[in-house]
């Protein structure tokens, strides 16, 4: 990794405070949904695991994104802290998209993150199912970018 960087606080060990606060920062940042921007929270060659794909590096990240925001319509996403320890985190999350198609979906998982000392992202590894769902069984309608504060969360929508 390139230690010019520079460092995305909080930085390990994680706190429970502190690991939430990555958690909320890295949900905020996907539902911005500019790859670019998410993408300077992974290190320069960071590793993903992501259903059948494995982007390594920014640059694969980008283009990742690029093609999934492309596709995944009106995306808004939730992520819960579940565990942390040291420099690890395991999330789970939600989010609801619809395709060309204006099929609805909620897609459900977990992801398991490993952080560098400068607080990037260094490995990232996702499982996720998607339900197809009725538009009237959607639970996320704040609007397209930061989930409300005070929007329920997962616990909450009882997911």
């Amino acid at each position: 990794m390139n230690t010019t960087e520079a460092a995305r606080p909080p930085l390990p060990p994680f706190t429970h405070v502190t690991a939430s606060q990555k958690v909320r920062m890295a949900e905020d940042g996907w539902n911005g949904r500019n790859p670019g921007k998410v993408a300077l929270a992974y290190t320069i060659d960071s590793q993903w695991r992501n259903r059948a794909e494995f982007p390594v590096g920014r640059e694969q990240i980008i283009e990742f994104l690029t093609r999934k925001w492309a596709t995944e319509h009106e995306y808004r996403l939730i992520k819960e802290l579940w565990a942390f320890a040291g420099n690890h985190i395991a999330v789970r999350f939600a989010y609801e998209w619809h395709n060309d198609n204006n099929e609805w979906f909620r897609s459900y998982g977990n992801e398991n993150w490993e952080f560098d000392q400068n607080g990037l992202m260094q490995r990232r590894y996702a499982s996720i199912n998607d339900l197809p769902i009725t538009e009237s069984e959607r639970k996320f309608h704040w609007p397209l970018g930061r989930r409300p504060d005070d929007h329920p969360g997962l616990i909450d929508l009882g997911f």
